[in-house]
């Protein structure tokens, strides 16, 4: 059992090693950012219909890919979850999605035919006003799954630094 605990270990701390440096936590801009669209999250095979990652920093003017990694899945705002004067944007099922961020703020997105599921996830977009929209963005009502998703969500940001004002 030891073996087999430290064989998960070990795969464990070599996955997190691979993808730590390339989670899109603040990008430079140029290169789009590419959140996955998945039947199963990456490292925990238990979570089904994810975003990987769930949480995203971008400076604003970042261009954000939504990668269709495996069918059956696109990405679409939500409404009363994007900051005034952003754009909406709702991608087509099996289909990448490339978004740009020009507006700062809380944006919150979900796969449509997987809402319910749980499949939601937040993009908050670095700049003055960044954290304008937020009140309204948690107090918009989520049902089934992603209700209890958002909540997680909501402190994974927070965990994160990113419901802080930004230092400018």
């Amino acid at each position: 059992m030891s073996r087999l605990h430290s064989r998960r270990t070990f795969l464990a701390g070599t996955a997190a090693a691979t993808l730590l440096p390339a989670l899109p936590l603040a990008a430079d801009g140029h290169e789009p950012v590419t959140i996955e669209m998945l039947n199963r999250h990456p490292t925990d095979r238990s979570l089904r219909n994810v975003f990987y990652p769930r949480v995203v920093s971008v400076p604003a003017g970042q261009k954000v890919l939504f990668k269709a990694t495996d069918r059956g899945h696109n990405s679409a705002s939500i409404d009363g979850m994007i900051p005034e004067g952003a754009e909406e944007w709702s991608g087509r099922i099996n289909e990448d999605l490339e978004v740009t961020f020009d507006v700062p703020g809380i944006y919150g997105y979900k796969c449509t035919p997987h809402v319910g599921t749980g499949m939601v996830a937040l993009i908050v977009v670095e700049g003055e006003g960044k954290l304008d929209n937020l009140e309204a963005a948690q107090d918009v009502r989520q049902r089934g799954r992603a209700k209890k998703t958002f909540e997680e969500i909501w402190e994974e940001a927070a965990e994160m630094g990113l419901l802080e004002p930004s230092s400018a």
